[in-house]
């Protein structure tokens, strides 16, 4: 339980509250724990690239309507 931060800043990005079990060996989120938290560009269609908002360290992607209920997304 807690918050998750970037490993490079310690920008907050993730409460243990949106975390929730998936198939994915990743730790999976339905939302970040501020609006500014990651920054956000779009890699491929259902895809965005996620970024620490502050310094800019790469955290894998945002799964567009992949979440546990439907028209969530998975970070």
């Amino acid at each position: 339980p807690g918050i998750y931060i970037c490993a490079k800043c310690g920008h907050e990005l993730f409460s243990s509250r949106a975390k929730y079990e998936h198939s994915s060996p990743w730790p999976a989120f339905t939302e970040t724990i501020h609006e500014d938290s990651v920054a956000k560009r779009k890699e491929r269609p259902g895809a965005l690239k996620v970024s620490c908002g502050k310094c800019g360290n790469g955290l894998g992607h945002e799964f567009l309507n992949d979440g546990p209920k439907r028209g969530q997304s998975r970070f």
